[in-house]
């Protein structure tokens, strides 16, 4: 099956924001989100808004309606309709079958209890990478394993994928040209029994069919872009700039994140803060036409 052609994406930068509906944006969401506008808008281009809901356990859909509706309040717009990763289960599915088909996935039965303990050094040391997972089972148990339906993850045999693809460069806008490592995370799950797909395959995916030409993001997510500049080359995919940005941090250092039970923009809206105080408060310094 032929893997799906990049759509053509019109003149200027295009740039995207992927939520991802498991509770409801805060401040560093806020900024994010202006980021990419900015740069969309800076070149004259476009900004995608992208929900990343393949997480079936945590996504909602009533935090995808609430966080839709308050980036319409921020002022952001975008095109529709908007791209939802679980409408698009065939397009990572096209992309597993390729990487399939070159020799390079394999499943791993081991549970996540027995990858620790196999992959954890004596004396506490730290884990090392995983690689060739699926030869710590005995053959026999495997395919016991197997036969009965058991769960697995899908993973990359990273080795051989590196062999493939090769010497690997990207350019981050922020740092300049990247030298391109994925194997420091070694054999990495591009998919499981039931979720049949990862953030790696289906963001690299995502953003190849949808014309991405830069990719703005938090800098928490830079190591990320050593993989999917890998399933790029595997899958043949053009390469976008990328721009990775800093974070928006609390009094005490502390990152804003969900975990954290940052002040959601919808309660700063309840509390009568305008757009405007909102968009000052995410930075000051950033403007969208």
């Amino acid at each position: 099956m032929p893997f799906p052609p990049r759509p053509t994406s019109g003149h200027g930068t295009v740039t995207r924001f992927a939520p991802s509906p498991t509770g409801d944006l805060h401040l560093g969401h806020a900024y994010s989100a202006l980021f990419a506008a900015a740069e969309a808008a800076r070149a004259g281009g476009t900004m995608l808004l992208r929900v990343e809901d393949i997480d079936v356990t945590r996504c909602r859909p009533e935090f995808e309606a609430r966080n839709l509706e308050v980036l319409r309040w921020l002022g952001l717009t975008w095109p529709e309709p908007v791209r939802r990763q679980s409408e698009h289960l065939d397009d990572y599915q096209a992309a597993l079958d390729r990487l399939k088909e070159m020799g390079l996935l394999y499943r791993c039965f081991l549970s996540r209890r027995e990858l620790n303990e196999a992959l954890s050094a004596p004396h506490g040391a730290p884990e090392v990478a995983p690689k060739d997972t699926d030869l710590l089972l005995p053959e026999k148990e495997r395919l016991k394993r197997e036969e009965e339906g058991a769960p697995f993850a899908l993973r990359l045999r990273m080795a051989r994928a590196m062999e493939r693809a090769g010497a690997l460069t990207w350019h981050d806008r922020a740092r300049g040209k990247q030298d391109a490592r994925p194997q420091i995370f070694g054999d990495v799950v591009l998919a499981r029994r039931d979720i049949p797909t990862s953030y790696h395959l289906s963001v690299t995916v995502d953003d190849a069919l949808q014309g991405v030409t830069l990719v703005t993001r938090g800098e928490d997510l830079f190591d990320s872009t050593h993989i999917h500049r890998l399933l790029q080359a595997l899958l043949g995919l053009p390469v976008p700039d990328y721009h990775h940005h800093g974070l928006l941090r609390d009094d005490a250092g502390k990152r804003l994140a969900k975990r954290y039970q940052s002040a959601a923009l919808r309660d700063l809206r309840a509390d009568g803060h305008s757009a405007e105080d909102v968009r000052r408060m995410a930075d000051p310094d950033l403007t969208v036409e």
